[in-house]
C-alpha cells in the first residue's frame, strides 16, 4: 500500500513568522525560508500529522491529503 501524501498551502499573507510551524514539523518538510516565513522544502517528506495546522496561531497553514488521479475509462 502506497504512503499518503498531502499538500501543505500557506496563507502567507496571514503569516506572521513566528517559526512554530517548522520549529515543530517532525520530518522538517516545512523550514525556515527567507525573511523567517515558511518554506515546504519537501511535499514528499509531509506525513499529514497536522502539527504546522494545530500550531498557527494565524490558521495560515493547511494540510491536506492529495487526491490521486482518477483514470476515467473510455
Amino acid at each position: 500500500m502506497p504512503r499518503k501524501k498531502y499538500d501543505v498551502e500557506i496563507n502567507f499573507s496571514w503569516c506572521k513568522r513566528c517559526g512554530l510551524c517548522y520549529w515543530i514539523c517532525p520530518t522538517k518538510a516545512l523550514v525556515e525560508g527567507d525573511l523567517l516565513y515558511p518554506k515546504l522544502q519537501d511535499a514528499n517528506k509531509c506525513i499529514g500529522c497536522l502539527l504546522c495546522e494545530n500550531i498557527c496561531p494565524e490558521m495560515a497553514i493547511d494540510v491536506e491529503e492529495r487526491k490521486e488521479a482518477v483514470e476515467v475509462g473510455k
